[in-house]
């Protein structure tokens, strides 16, 4: 789960199937009762048919945890950690960072570090939309060295510049305002 939306299908999913429940957040369910293994499929079946899915195993959950971190300190914070990712992760799961990341290499076939590239791009074509901030603000605010390295990284994940990419935004911007 990684928006309140998730969160709110859950909740009524949860409800529909009347099975108890302590707390939904970003990733985890709280029940205060044992599911039913009928409701477990049920409720399996129709979270599939959004697009979220039921993780039971260790290291599923795991990936879940670190994927929701990663989204969480991106995407639901005004400004980035100032210090390493790897620390940050660390600290917020308990585990040592070594143990994450192989895991997370392992099942997902990318590197943590790769994952946090990847959202840091989304959140930069997201700041770029609402075009209240210049690239260098962005820049400063997403934790990047220089403009440079931004445009970069935007580049090697999205193939286009962010200029041309800001340009293309407002050239169909201007066309969807003309039909």
């Amino acid at each position: 789960m990684v928006s309140l939306r998730c969160k709110i299908i859950v909740q009524q999913e949860l409800e529909k199937l009347e099975i108890p429940f302590l707390t939904v957040d970003l990733g985890v369910v709280e029940t205060s009762a044992n599911i039913s293994g009928s409701q477990h499929e049920t409720l399996s079946i129709n979270l599939k048919r959004v697009g979220l899915e039921v993780l039971d195993d260790k290291r599923g959950i795991l990936i879940d945890k670190i994927k929701n971190v990663i989204i969480e300190m991106i995407h639901h914070h005004e400004q980035l950690p100032k210090i390493n990712y790897s620390v940050y992760i660390s600290e917020k799961l308990g585990n040592d960072y070594t143990y994450l990341s192989n895991t997370f290499s392992e099942v997902n076939g990318i590197t943590i570090q790769q994952y946090i590239i990847i959202h840091k791009i989304e959140k930069v074509k997201e700041l770029m939309l609402y075009d209240e901030l210049n690239l260098t603000e962005i820049s400063y605010r997403m934790n990047y060295s220089s403009v440079a390295h931004l445009s970069n990284q935007f580049k090697k994940i999205t193939g286009l510049t962010p200029s041309f990419y800001k340009r293309m935004r407002n050239f169909r911007k201007q066309n969807l305002e003309n039909v």
